[in-house]
């Protein structure tokens, strides 16, 4: 085994190596969900707006662009977990004859980051087997006419016809509180990882975190809420 792979194979067995690797990978995760949720909110400014979004993400590198990000997301998803799992299970056995003690102080967030984490995977799976794969509903009939008389995918639509649904709704607000919890705790966390939380830094890097995450969670929410609550979008089902 060469120099660098033995290198590597330390450090990612290290407990500091899985720390950074955990921090890097959620930092690519929560600037995924501020990206995801700014195209997401374009469902408001109306059918042609979203669609064209839609299209664009379709199109970059001909078709292979929504791919590499897709399968990108996943491993940094897949690796931010198990790392987070191995941490715990580390931690749990370093501390625990003070685990009455590290339970008293631990954040409550911070005590369900393994499960919240668990579901959002369960979120996941299940958002994209909806609006990715199209398991169950036939989303690829739906179409929007273009006044060339051209025809595509009307992204708009299936968005509007797949939260029409109240349990989908249900389950999506629930990933999203889950998910609120896990980002309150976890961009903090990042940035003491990585060095830039200190005494001074504190308070505002913790009031960042919790700001970020319910701007993430009003955001993501605000959309099913509408269509299934106000009817946004539902004559499109009609």
């Amino acid at each position: 085994m060469s120099a660098p792979s033995c290198s590597l194979c330390a450090f990612v067995k290290s407990s500091i190596g899985r720390k950074i690797i955990v921090a890097v990978t959620g930092l690519a995760l929560v600037l995924f969900l501020a990206g995801h949720l700014t195209g997401n909110l374009l469902i408001f400014a109306g059918r042609d707006a979203f669609n064209d979004y839609a299209q664009f993400l379709h199109e970059v590198f001909h078709g292979a662009g929504v791919w590499i990000a897709r399968v990108g997301l996943l491993a940094c998803f897949t690796a931010h977990l198990w790392f987070t799992i191995l941490l715990t299970k580390e931690n749990k056995s370093a501390r625990k004859k003070y685990s009455h003690q590290a339970t008293v102080q631990a954040p409550k967030s911070s005590l369900i980051m393994i499960w919240s984490g668990l579901t959002i995977l369960a979120f996941i799976i299940f958002h994209l087997l909806h609006f990715t794969v199209k398991a169950g509903t036939d989303y690829a009939s739906l179409m929007q006419v273009m006044p060339d008389g051209s025809e595509r995918h009307d992204a708009w639509k299936m968005v509007i016809v797949g939260f029409s649904n109240p349990f989908v709704v249900i389950f999506y607000v629930i990933a999203m509180t889950l998910l609120c919890s896990h980002l309150s705790h976890g961009v903090a966390s990042i940035f003491q990882t990585l060095g830039l939380r200190t005494k001074k830094t504190a308070g505002p890097i913790t009031l960042l975190s919790k700001a970020y995450a319910v701007v993430i969670y009003l955001g993501f929410i605000s959309i099913p809420l509408a269509i299934l609550l106000f009817g946004f979008g539902c004559e499109a089902c009609n």
